[in-house]
């Protein structure tokens, strides 16, 4: 298991900024779905935000992420401002997919987030799929699948793997192991402990295990293993061991899980412990608190923002269907 390593004292702060962003996000989203605002699905990121945090903070717009049904801290890690988030789930005009997509249906291809899904696993293929083009362009981009325990289980995880690891492709795979599918513990279905890092050495690859509830450790491992798909090194694999603090979505009491082992794992939210961690290396109270009162600020801001836009036209479900942009209705 790989252990923490501090970054310098910019990059931490940012760290903690963007991960305080998902969970004030995350936390605001979940009111507003009991409070009737979002009606699709909504699977919140808390707990996990360490992992999104980590490897996209080496990324830029020009690399490529694909995501699962719970990818809110993935978005928004990658660029995608809050306000056109929580506008999306409203179903509102101003949202990253214009209202048209929601929760599991983000898009914003001007920062490299190019999609979440409620389908398992194809975010691996797909991230090949890019990997392939950059290799194919010279340039020096890199495609990152984010997925769950339970997609590998899928065909789609080994031909992606396969794929990347024979010809080398600059893909980054990460898989954030909650220990749940679903509703189904991970152990109960997969016969090996780590399902994604004990795969690793079939396909060529280091095996790469990490404290997902720590993102100094995620950070050191995703900027080790981007570096190496950046330089032409072929791809890898990270398994980022965590755990959800909520059920599967909203809608989910999450009642199938030990209250004893939420309660074990709440202990380990990388929020309090990364706050800790940063004024024991001497970041000052104030600092760290003003972080927090502005996150909150920004927060509040981009739900007001969100309730107060338009919904979309119903002219524009036809609209963006060619590859052009035009309409579906042509002569």
């Amino acid at each position: 298991m790989v252990t923490s390593a501090l970054p310098d004292h910019d990059a931490s702060l940012a760290l903690y900024r963007q991960m305080l962003t998902i969970r004030r996000c995350e936390e605001q989203l979940a009111k507003s779905y009991q409070a009737g605002l979002i009606p699709g699905a909504c699977h919140t990121y808390v707990g996990e935000e360490a992992i999104a945090t980590g490897v996209c903070a080496h990324l830029s717009h020009d690399d490529a992420v694909f995501s699962t049904h719970r990818g809110h801290g993935h978005a928004l890690a990658k660029g995608v401002p809050p306000n056109q988030l929580i506008a999306e789930l409203f179903g509102k005009a101003t949202g990253c997919s214009q209202g048209r997509g929601g929760s599991m249906h983000l898009f914003s291809p001007e920062v490299g987030m190019m999609g979440t899904s409620g389908i398992v696993a194809p975010c691996i293929l797909q991230a090949a799929g890019a990997g392939y083009s950059f290799k194919l362009l010279r340039c020096e981009q890199v495609g990152v699948a984010f997925f769950g325990d339970g997609a590998v289980a899928n065909g789609a995880f080994h031909e992606g793997i396969n794929l990347a690891t024979n010809w080398q492709l600059p893909v980054l795979f990460v898989c954030e192991n909650n220990l749940y599918m679903e509703y189904t513990p991970i152990a109960d279905v997969i016969p090996v402990e780590h399902p994604a890092a004990d795969r690793a050495s079939a396909y060529g690859m280091d095996q790469i295990l990490v404290d997902g509830n720590d993102p100094d450790a995620v950070f050191r491992v995703a900027r080790d293993a981007i570096e190496m798909a950046r330089a032409g090194d072929g791809p890898s694999i990270i398994e980022a061991k965590t755990y959800r603090h909520l059920g599967h979505s909203r809608a989910d009491p999450g009642t199938y899980r030990p209250p004893e082992e939420i309660e074990e794992w709440k202990k380990r939210d990388p929020i309090p412990m990364y706050r800790k961690r940063l004024l024991d290396y001497g970041v000052t109270e104030k600092t760290v608190s003003g972080i927090e009162d502005a996150v909150m600020k920004a927060l509040d801001e981009a739900t007001e923002e969100a309730k107060a836009s338009p919904v979309p036209a119903l002219e524009l479900g036809h609209t963006e269907v060619w590859a052009d942009g035009g309409s579906a209705w042509r002569n």
